[in-house]
C-alpha cells in the first residue's frame, strides 16, 4: 500500500498536528523537534539523516536513486521531478518517494506506470491539500467493473450463520461490498445507510451474508466473510465502481433466516445468501439500494463477474467451478 509522508521542515506544530489528524504514515522532521513529534502522536519520524534525497538533473541522478533504493535505503525525489525518469526507477526498483506541492501531482505520482510511486511525500506548501491526498493515495484502489445482472430466484434457504461487517467509516449511499458464493461472480451488497419507520439506518455496517461466502477484498485478493475480523481493511465499492478502504470494527456473526438469490449476466450465473431481512440490500444499476424484501425476478443488480480460481485468496490459474 502506498504511504503518504509529511515535510515539517521548517518544524510547525499546527502544521504536524494537521498532518497527524489526516493520517500521514509518517513526519519529516529536522534532528532537534524528533521528540516534539513523537509527542504528538503515535507515528513514524525520519529525520534528513534517515533519508537519501535526489534531486534528478541528469541520468547520473536516476542511477543514484536506484542504487539507494536497491542498497533498501529511503529515497526521495526532490520536487521537479519528470515522469519518464520516475518510470525508469520504478522499472528497476520500489520504494520510491517523490515530493507533491498540490493534490494534482499527488494523484500523477500515484499513477505513474499504472501502479505509481510508493511514497508520497507532502511538503507545507500542499497542507491545504494534505487531507484529500491522504484519502485519495491511501483509501482509493481505482475502478471496478461492475455490469447488471439480472434476478433468476429469490428463494428461502433456512437458518444460517451470518456475517455484519461493522466498519470504522461511515459509508455512504450506493456504497457496499462485493460478496457472493463464487469468488468469479459476486454481488454489490449494499451498506445500512438507510433508514425505515422500525430500524435507524447504520451507516457503518455492510450485512455481508452468509459466512461461506467470498468477500473482495484489497489487493484483487477474496477473503471468506467467517476470516475477518477487527482491524482487517475490506474493500468498499460503489455502485460508479470507485473503491476505498475501510477498516473493519467488529464483525458480528449471528444465526438469521436466509434467502438464497441467483442472478446472471449473459450466460454466467452466481449466487449469494443473504439475511431475509428489510434492512438487507443490493444495488440496483442507478446506485439505489433495494430490499431483499422486495427484490423481484427480472429485476436488475449490479454484480462483478470475474475468473473463478482463488487459494488462501489470491488469484491463481487453475480450472475451477463454484456453485
Amino acid at each position: 500500500m502506498k504511504q503518504v509522508w509529511f515535510n515539517a521542515i521548517p518544524f510547525d506544530k499546527k502544521l504536524v498536528t494537521l498532518a497527524l489528524e489526516s493520517g500521514v504514515d509518517a513526519v519529516i522532521t529536522d534532528e532537534k523537534h524528533a521528540e516534539a513529534v513523537r509527542a504528538l502522536g503515535r507515528v513514524e519520524v525520519l529525520t534528513p539523516g534517515d533519508v537519501v534525497r535526489v534531486e534528478l538533473n541528469s541520468k547520473a541522478d536516476e542511477e543514484t536513486a536506484t542504487a539507494a533504493l536497491k542498497a533498501g535505503v529511503k529515497t526521495v525525489l526532490g520536487l521537479g521531478w519528470e515522469i519518464i525518469p520516475v518510470e525508469n526507477i520504478l522499472a528497476q526498483s520500489t520504494g520510491l518517494g517523490v515530493e507533491v506541492a498540490d493534490l494534482d501531482q499527488a494523484r500523477l505520482a500515484a499513477g505513474i506506470l499504472e501502479r505509481g510511486v510508493d511514497v508520497i511525500v507532502v511538503l507545507p506548501q500542499a497542507a491545504g491539500d494534505l487531507k484529500k491526498i491522504v484519502a485519495e493515495v491511501k483509501l482509493s484502489q481505482g475502478k471496478v467493473a461492475l455490469q447488471k445482472g439480472v434476478v433468476t430466484s429469490i428463494k428461502s434457504a433456512g437458518l444460517g450463520h451470518r456475517v455484519c461487517v461493522d466498519t470504522m467509516s461511515m459509508l455512504k449511499k450506493t456504497q457496499g461490498m462485493l460478496v457472493g458464493n463464487s469468488s468469479a461472480f459476486t454481488f454489490l451488497v449494499h451498506a445500512e445507510t438507510e433508514s425505515n419507520p422500525y430500524v435507524a439506518a447504520r451507516p457503518f455496517r455492510v450485512n455481508a451474508g452468509a459466512v461461506h461466502a467470498y468477500a473482495v477484498m484489497p489487493g484483487d485478493k477474496t477473503n471468506y466473510l467467517e476470516e475477518l475480523a477487527s482491524g482487517d481493511e475490506v474493500l468498499v465499492v460503489s455502485a460508479s465502481g470507485d473503491t476505498s478502504l475501510a477498516t473493519i470494527g467488529r464483525v458480528k456473526v449471528e444465526i438469521r433466516p436466509m434467502l438464497l438469490v441467483t442472478a446472471k449476466v449473459g450466460d454466467t450465473e452466481g449466487a449469494v445468501f443473504l439475511q431475509n431481512a428489510e434492512t438487507i440490500r443490493l444495488t440496483r444499476p442507478d446506485g439505489e439500494p433495494v430490499s431483499v424484501v422486495s427484490l423481484k425476478v427480472g429485476d436488475e443488480v449490479l454484480c462483478k463477474v470475474d475468473q473463478a480460481g482463488r487459494h488462501f485468496g489470491m488469484r491463481i490459474s487453475e480450472e475451477i467451478k463454484e456453485g
